[in-house]
């Protein structure tokens, strides 16, 4: 059976999907991951290299950890979440609103939160330091077309930096990652959320997604340059930077 929906069922089916998974999708990255996820978060905004005002854009932001982490880092940054989403960014938001009314210590800036095409970013050209994102290219239609919207809004001289899944075919311990991402997380994801085939979506679509090398490739063709990539958790994932 595929769990992949066609091109032109991707974005109703992935927005309806993460609307639905999103009041448990925080807990099942950190289950997923084994909470390694928010080291990589910490890595990839430390690759943004962003100034100490600079402007920062996540896209396909969901509940907001990778902008939350920019604000953690750097609170002088303004920092926007976009997403497709409406119910990821409002789980973020809340989120956000108890930690600002719960914590001791002087709050950090606010998040903004913005809805929005990832093919078709509502934000005029050259306006941020940096623009990030974290799996969300294998959920776009038009991975190029995602890729080049955020050269266009990054200034000269700014940061690209995604964090992706990789295919498992060649990454050691093969057999071992497919019965894990298609046996033991489709199971956990059926336990924990609201929606437990979007657990098998997810891996689905990890399969027919670039390898690190061919993504890289991509972000050189749409413009940017000294790209490079680091690979996380036995190559299933990784971190790619590229400078517009």
């Amino acid at each position: 059976m595929s769990y992949l929906p066609s091109p032109e069922e991707k974005a109703a089916y992935v927005n309806q999907m993460f609307a639905e998974i999103a009041p448990r999708y925080d807990l099942m990255n950190r289950l997923m991951t084994g909470g390694q996820d928010v080291a990589w978060r910490r890595e990839l905004i430390g690759l943004c290299d962003l100034p100490s005002h600079g402007r920062l854009l996540d896209v396909g932001t969901g509940t907001g950890d990778i902008a939350k982490e920019a604000l953690r880092q750097q609170p002088g940054i303004t920092a926007i979440g976009c997403d497709f989403t409406y119910e990821m960014m409002a789980v973020g938001r809340r989120a956000g609103e108890q930690r600002r009314v719960s914590a001791a210590s002087l709050p950090l800036s606010p998040l903004h939160f913005s809805q929005g095409d990832a093919q078709c970013l509502p934000f005029p050209d050259d306006t941020f330091d940096a623009v990030t994102s974290g799996f969300l290219l294998r959920n776009v239609t038009n991975l190029e077309a995602a890729l080049a919207e955020q050269v266009r809004v990054t200034k000269p001289g700014g940061r690209v930096v995604c964090l992706e899944t990789a295919p498992p075919t060649q990454v050691l311990m093969g057999p071992a990652v497919r019965l894990y991402m298609f046996r033991i997380l489709p199971l956990l994801g059926k336990l924990i959320s609201p929606r437990g085939s979007a657990y098998r979506y997810l891996p689905a679509s990890t399969l027919g997604f670039p390898e690190p090398e061919m993504l890289a490739l991509k972000m050189e063709r749409v413009g940017l340059k000294n790209v490079f990539f680091r690979r996380k958790m036995l190559g299933t994932v990784a971190i790619h930077v590229g400078t517009v």
